[in-house]
C-alpha cells in the first residue's frame, strides 16, 4: 500500500478514496426524490441545531464554542439547497410543497443568523450559495423565482444589514469577536506582510526551503499550511508537521489572512495552485453538463433522475460557493476540516458523471 509521505500526497489519497467510494454508492443505491428530501431535511435540521447551540455559547459564561461553521458550513448549504431543489421538483410534478418551503425558510434564517454570528465568512458563503442556487433553479424549474435586479439588491441590502447587526451586537455585548470591523483591521495589519512572504517565496512545487515557520526544518512544500483535519492525521499516526497551540498564529498569517490561492500556492507551489483551480473548473463544468441532461430527461417525461437532480443542484451550489469563498476570499474556508467537506462535495458532483454514463 502506498503510504503518503507529506500533506499533499495524503490529501490526494483521501480525495481519491472519497471519490471512488461516493461513485460506488451512487451506482448501487436508489435515490428517489422522497429519500433525498427526507435525508436533506434531517441533515439540515441537525446542522441548524448544531449551529444555533454553538452561537448561543458565545453569550454564555464558562462555556466554549466549537466553530462548527468552518467544517460544516458548505455541507449545511448543500443540504439546504437540496431541500429547495426537491421542493421545486415536487411543484413541477404538481405536488404542493408549501410546508416544505416554509420550513426551509425557517432553517435558512436560523443558520444564516447563527452561522453569521460565528463567522462572517459563513455569511458570505451562505449568500453566494443562495445566488448560485437561484441561478441554477431559474434555468431548471418553471415555478422557481428568477434572479432579478430587485432580488439581487435585496440580497445585498440583507448582507449589509447582517454585517451592521453583527457590529452593533459586538458593541452591545462588548464582544469584539462578533465585529466585522475587527476582522477588517486584522486583515489590514497582517495581510500585506503575509502576501509579501508568499509572493517572494513561491516556486513551482512549493516554497523556498527555509521560508516557512519551521525555518531550517522547512520542507520546501507541504509544510502543513494546507492540510486535512488534524484528528485524521493523528488517527493514522502520520508524522507530518502540524501547527499546535500558539503556533496556530503562525499558520493564521496565511490560513486566516489571505485567500486560498495564496495558501495553496505557498504550500504546494504554482503547480498545486494550477491543479486546484483546474479541478474546480472541471467539477463545475461537469456539474452543469449533467444537470442539463437531467433537465432534458425530466422534460421528456422521465422521473428516474429527480432525486439525483436535486442532489446535484445542492452539491454544485455548495461546491461553487465554497470555491469562490475559499480560493478568493478566506483560505480557512477551504482548509482543514473545510477541505475535507470540499472533497466530499466534489465527489457528490462528479459521481453523477459516472452514474449517468452507466444508465444511458
Amino acid at each position: 500500500m502506498f503510504m503518503a509521505e507529506n500533506h499533499a500526497q495524503f490529501i490526494i489519497e483521501v480525495a481519491l478514496i472519497i471519490h471512488v467510494g461516493v461513485m460506488f454508492f451512487f451506482n448501487i443505491l436508489p435515490l428517489p426524490l422522497s429519500m433525498v428530501l427526507f435525508l436533506g431535511l434531517v441533515l439540515t435540521v441537525i446542522l441548524a441545531l448544531l449551529f444555533g447551540l454553538d452561537a448561543s455559547f458565545l453569550f454564555l459564561p464558562y462555556v466554549s464554542h466549537y466553530e462548527f461553521t468552518h467544517p460544516y458550513g458548505s455541507i449545511a448549504l448543500f443540504s439546504w439547497m437540496t431541500i429547495i431543489a426537491s421542493a421545486n421538483l415536487l411543484s413541477e410534478m404538481g405536488i404542493r410543497s408549501t410546508s416544505i418551503k416554509a420550513l426551509a425558510v425557517i432553517l435558512f434564517i436560523v443558520m444564516a443568523i447563527s452561522g453569521g454570528l460565528m463567522h462572517r465568512s459563513f455569511l458570505i458563503l451562505w449568500f453566494i450559495g443562495l445566488v448560485f442556487g437561484m441561478l441554477l433553479m431559474s434555468k431548471s424549474f418553471k415555478r422557481s423565482s428568477r434572479l432579478t435586479p430587485k432580488s439581487i439588491i435585496t440580497l445585498i441590502v440583507a448582507g449589509v444589514a447582517g454585517f451592521g447587526l453583527l457590529e452593533l451586537l459586538s458593541k452591545i455585548f462588548n464582544a469584539p469577536v462578533l465585529s466585522p470591523l475587527m476582522r477588517v483591521s486584522r486583515i489590514e495589519q497582517f495581510a500585506l506582510p503575509s502576501l509579501k512572504m508568499v509572493i517572494k517565496n513561491v516556486v513551482l512545487w512549493g516554497h523556498i526551503q527555509g521560508s516557512c515557520f519551521w525555518a531550517s526544518e522547512c520542507l520546501g512544500g507541504s509544510c502543513g499550511y494546507i492540510s486535512l483535519p488534524m484528528n485524521l492525521i493523528h488517527f493514522f499516526s502520520l508524522p507530518y508537521p502540524l501547527f499546535y497551540g500558539v503556533l496556530v498564529i503562525k499558520k493564521d498569517y496565511i490560513d486566516y489572512m489571505l485567500p486560498g490561492i495564496f495558501g495553496y500556492a505557498f504550500d504546494f507551489g504554482y503547480a498545486g495552485l494550477f491543479f486546484i483551480l483546474s479541478w474546480s473548473v472541471i467539477v463545475i463544468c461537469a456539474g452543469f453538463v449533467v444537470l442539463r441532461k437531467y433537465r432534458s430527461k425530466r422534460k421528456n417525461g422521465s422521473r428516474m433522475y429527480l432525486g439525483r437532480e436535486a442532489l446535484l443542484i445542492g452539491a454544485l451550489s455548495a461546491f461553487a460557493a465554497q470555491t469562490i469563498v475559499g480560493l478568493f476570499i478566506f483560505n480557512r474556508s477551504i482548509n482543514g476540516s473545510a477541505l475535507l467537506a470540499y472533497i466530499v462535495l466534489s465527489a457528490l458532483v462528479m459521481a453523477h458523471v459516472v452514474t449517468l454514463k452507466r444508465r444511458i
